[in-house]
């Protein structure tokens, strides 16, 4: 028995490795297009990023290696070009001299797989732009970022591996923009209320999403500069285009195979219309386990277990494969992972069912244990029979535990009451005494009861709660607007509240609402719902009417919205510019949303961010999203890390360092990595090009000045009548002594202006580094900063020891002083000592609870 395998990366290797066990005499050869087999696909993000090092970690197996341990026969670098079932031959061409081979087979597995979509737009083939299919593109994306010190990548795809490519690249530093044509990330995957959740995650993480927008083209000569697309353009370094994949399928189309969009029609055992044809893997149409229907399911999990099943059925064994369901698990940045299985609520109704669901939040293990965060779990079920359709998760911990339990549940036709009573795994550092996802049927088995009363988050979104009084059940008053309710001090109807009022009752999750509505039940309440996944999910706003209270002022305040004193409802935005510098099209979203939402003017304040002055009170929500469209953010306010401040010094005639580019990193590390790290106060940090001391570092938090040190060669000088050095030395501390130039190295401000002036070399050798000052301060009470004793000569030791200021000011100061108040308390040298030389236990510093002080 003679089996051939086209293809050998997942499905393909699998069933051939398979066979060989299953029958050791039978002859299987393996012929892949490419030079690796058994490769990590879906470790291909990770490697860009760098969590897997090496090329060597994404290959599973070598060919040689492969081979040896099954017994097959491999041969790379061989691509099938045609099929002929007849004749039971297929023709091979060798990707390298184009020599063209002819095999015979007693039966072929098709397992060639897919490739990347590639839009037929301008710009595709320019040097900078990449898919993500093979270790190679992993490789040329990392090389291609690291040897040309890319600052911007844009990923066009809002898909899984889109996402997991935007979180790497942002792990490397880059500023990355996603940008998909649909209407909301992960399209057909997750429902809009969940990926919108996911969207606005990800872009306060610094993560710019444009959902809805077209790629139009990649822009650039030889080498890509950005994208066009129909929203305008977006520059960028590197563009990985993550659209999708299609069937590698092509050299099919005349084999009389039966195939729909570019897939191989099979059945249960992976059997096609031709004798002795099958296919496996991302060439092949699946089914879905709940509907029946063709389903494409190109996973590396269905192509391995299709492979294997397979491999048994040629090997007379039944094996008959079950189904896909559309499982899938995704990281998407530190602290967010999403999990899926089953049908959308979309879906549902498509497929005909009259799908019930709840979002729900719930502890993803013992609260009180170290580390415990919470799921965000949306639960689908069919009204009529209970039984479960699907499950969407969100949250820090393990989503896949909670989409595996889904999984089995769907596959054993489970309804929502199967689970009430399973024994599920339980410890404090696992999971809670009740499972989450029996918690998530409970809660949604009360909403069919009509025990619990509702409205969905898209309900929600949609304004389903027009009209409704919105009633605070938090612990503490946390909405603005709305009326807060003591819920231990509710024992009968309260004041205030007819028992027919519309009441929306909203609390952070979802549960003491429940509570709530349970209770004025009781008491004769007839319209009450409670606000499913509460404040935790949903952008919970209360219409005021009147004066805007306090509360609400400081609340926007935190997101860059000052009030204008001139009026009591119109706000200055601050936008933020990232160290002063923006682009065209970032100039014109900022205009554009200066004339529709503002009085049409923009000022600039002096920390170079601009303010879009005199919005209305109810137009803030809308400027800050037409602004986030644009990659733009508002804030700079509070006990935070405020964005940093450059001079021009990349440009600059006196410049001697890239201030753009090292306030460009300080900014993503430390303005938006650290933009939820509450500090004692305020703190600022400014780049300075040279000691001209342009944008005052010296009157910062921390300010970094460009250095260069001169290196006198004392042997080289002649004594000249008139010393260049000294006649051109701004600040007069170079001197002509005893025949020799001299320069006080604590006068010097090493400006450099002095290279070169020699004639005979004296000043031609200098150090390059960064001064930096610690405590510095303007305002009420001016202090110049202290410098440190160093000179450092290397971004990586400048950007840790700002890091390690930050963290030290969290860790050792008070809240309401400034840093330079800390260090006066403290004292400078103590201060330097612990950011030069003291270990810093960074997580332990980031768990602290630092209460903030800053006024503005």
């Amino acid at each position: 028995m003679k089996i051939l395998v086209i293809g050998g990366v997942a499905a393909g290797t699998k069933a051939a490795a398979k066979l060989k066990r299953e029958q050791p005499d039978a002859e299987v050869v393996l012929y892949s297009k490419g030079r690796d087999i058994s490769y990590a696909g879906c470790g291909l993000p990770y490697y860009v990023g760098g969590e897997i090092p090496t090329r060597e970690d994404l290959i599973v197996n070598t060919p040689q290696k492969y081979a040896g341990l099954t017994g097959v026969q491999v041969f790379t670098g061989q691509e099938a070009v045609k099929l002929d079932a007849a004749a039971k031959t297929v023709a091979l061409r060798d990707v390298d001299t184009g020599a063209e081979t002819t095999q015979d087979y007693d039966k072929i597995i098709l397992a060639v797989g897919a490739e990347p979509f590639v839009p037929n737009v301008p710009g595709t083939k320019l040097s900078g732009v990449f898919c993500m299919r093979t270790p190679d593109d992993a490789i040329a994306v990392r090389d291609w970022a690291d040897k040309n010190g890319c600052r911007r990548a844009v990923v066009v795809g809002g898909g899984f591996i889109g996402l997991e490519v935007a979180e790497n690249l942002m792990a490397k530093g880059l500023s990355v923009t996603v940008v998909d044509m649909a209407s909301q990330l992960m399209p057909n995957i997750f429902d809009p209320e969940m990926a919108n959740y996911v969207k606005r995650q990800l872009q306060a993480k610094g993560m710019r999403i444009l959902t809805g927008t077209a790629l139009q083209g990649i822009t650039g000569t030889d080498t890509a500069d950005g994208i066009a697309t129909d929203s305008g353009s977006i520059p960028a370094d590197l563009v990985v285009l993550a659209i999708g994949i299609r069937p590698a399928t092509g050299f099919l189309a005349d084999s009389g195979l039966d195939m729909f969009k570019g897939t191989i029609r099979v059945d249960n055992k992976q059997q096609t219309n031709l004798p002795d044809v099958y296919a496996v893997g991302d060439c092949a149409m699946v089914f879905n386990a709940i509907t029946g229907k063709p389903q494409w399911s190109a996973m590396g999990s269905t192509a391995n277990l299709t492979g294997r099943c397979l491999a048994r059925n040629l090997s007379g064994h039944e094996s008959l494969y079950g189904g896909c369901l559309g499982t899938g698990v995704v990281r998407l940045m530190e602290g967010l992972n999403a999990g899926r299985t089953g049908l959308t609520e979309a879906q549902a109704k498509d497929a005909g069912f009259d799908p019930v669901t709840v979002v729900c939040v719930t502890d993803d293990k013992a609260h009180y244990y170290p580390g415990a965060g919470a799921f965000i779990t949306k639960l689908i079920a069919d009204r009529a029979s209970h039984k479960l359709l699907g499950i969407q998760v969100l949250g820090a911990g393990a989503v896949d535990k909670m989409v595996d339990i889904a999984v089995t549940g769907i596959s054993m036709g489970a309804t929502l009451e199967t689970f009430n009573t399973l024994d599920f795994a339980y410890a404090p550092p696992f999971s809670t005494a009740i499972h989450p996802f029996v918690q998530a049927c409970y809660i949604l088995e009360n909403k069919l009861s009509g025990a619990f009363e509702t409205f969905t988050p898209a309900e929600y979104a949609a304004g389903a709660a027009a009209g409704y009084q919105v009633i605070d059940v938090q612990p503490q008053a946390s909405i603005p607007g709305a009326r807060w309710v003591n819920l231990a001090g509710v024992h009968g109807p309260i004041d205030g509240l007819a028992p027919d009022a519309k009441l929306l009752l909203v609390c952070a999750r979802g549960k003491r609402g429940y509570f709530l509505q349970n209770r004025l039940k009781a008491f004769g309440y007839t319209n009450t719902r409670v606000l499913e996944g509460g404040v935790t999910f949903n952008q919970v706003k209360v219409e005021f009417q009147g004066k805007i209270p306090p509360e609400e002022i400081k609340r926007v305040k935190g997101l860059g919205c000052l009030q204008d004193k001139r009026y009591p409802d119109r706000f200055n935005v601050r936008v933020i510019t990232r160290n002063g510098k923006i682009t065209n099209e970032e100039q014109r979203a900022i205009a554009e949303a200066a004339k529709h939402y503002g009085s049409g003017e923009v000022t600039m304040t002096t920390r170079l961010t601009l303010e879009i002055q005199c919005v209305p009170y109810d137009k803030l929500d809308e400027l800050r999203e037409f602004l986030a469209q644009a990659g733009l953010q508002t804030g700079g306010t509070g006990s935070l890390v405020r964005p940093v401040v450059s001079c021009k010094g990349t440009t600059c005639q006196y410049g001697l360092l890239d201030s753009f580019g090292l306030s460009e990193k300080l900014h993503e590390r430390f303005y938006l990595g650290y933009h939820n790290v509450t500090l004692p106060h305020k703190f600022k940090i400014a780049v300075g090009g040279c000691p001209n001391n342009c944008v005052k570092p010296d009157l910062n938090d921390l300010g970094i000045v460009g250095q260069r040190v001169p290196m006198i060669d004392s042997a080289k000088c002649r004594g000249c009548k008139v010393c260049q050095v000294e006649a051109n030395c701004p600040i007069h501390v170079a001197r002509l002594e005893n025949g020799t130039l001299h320069i006080d190295p604590n006068a010097c401000n090493h400006c450099g202006r002095c290279k070169g002036k020699c004639p005979f070399g004296v000043t031609e050798e200098f150090m390059d580094g960064y001064k930096i000052y610690l405590g510095g301060r303007w305002g009420k009470k001016i202090a110049h900063g202290h410098p440190m004793d160093k000179i450092f000569t290397s971004e990586e030791e400048v950007l840790d020891i700002v890091e390690r200021a930050i963290l030290f000011f969290r860790d050792e100061g008070i809240t309401g002083e400034r840093f330079a108040d800390t260090i006066d308390r403290l004292g400078f040298d103590y201060v330097q000592n612990k950011l030069m030389t003291a270990a810093v236990d960074k997580s332990a510093v980031l768990k602290k609870n630092v209460v903030g002080g800053a006024s503005c």
